[in-house]
């Protein structure tokens, strides 16, 4: 059992809101490939729950992390998604199955192996596919803001596609 300062865990590493207290972005819990550590998992993991979160949304194709989120009480769900595939397909899988889990009042992370154009891109698509945001420039300027830093092409891309949707 932890105890005293680290009971409640750490965050992850790069973690933003997306929409306050319900839907939030970061690396994969425990870090990337070569710098994952299953103590500070266990440690994100248990801050994730302390802070009120429901599920993790998993974006990678493998199985990383999954059997830890249910070890630790923490549901999960995973939509593979890559920009070399379906991204048409995948935007809209990914985006149906965000607005069911928030509509359900699911407290959500979606996380890939780090923080990535391709995520930042899906979310500010998100935001602008679920008409939380006018406009595609709002929801680039909105979301770098949020992860302080500026999305790359393949960010902006994700987000032109999201109006097509």
């Amino acid at each position: 059992m932890v105890r005293g300062r680290w009971a409640d865990g750490i965050p992850p590493r790069n973690f933003a809101w997306i929409i306050k207290d319900q839907l939030a972005i970061s690396e994969r819990p425990g870090g990337q490939s070569r710098n994952h550590r299953p103590v500070r998992r266990q440690e994100e993991i248990l801050w994730l729950r302390s802070q009120g979160f429901t599920r993790v949304v998993s974006l990678l194709a493998s199985p990383h992390n999954l059997r830890a989120y249910e070890q630790l009480g923490l549901a999960w769900s995973q939509v593979p998604f890559s920009v070399n595939t379906e991204v048409r397909t995948n935007l809209v899988d990914l985006y149906a199955q965000l607005r069911v889990l928030l509509e359900a009042d699911e407290h959500l992370l979606v996380h890939e192996e780090e923080l990535s154009d391709q995520l930042v891109g899906a979310m500010a698509g998100y935001l602008l596919w679920s008409k939380k945001l006018a406009s595609g420039a709002q929801a680039i300027s909105i979301l770098e803001q949020m992860v302080g830093r500026q999305m790359g092409s393949v960010g902006r891309e994700l987000v032109a596609l999201t109006p097509e949707l």
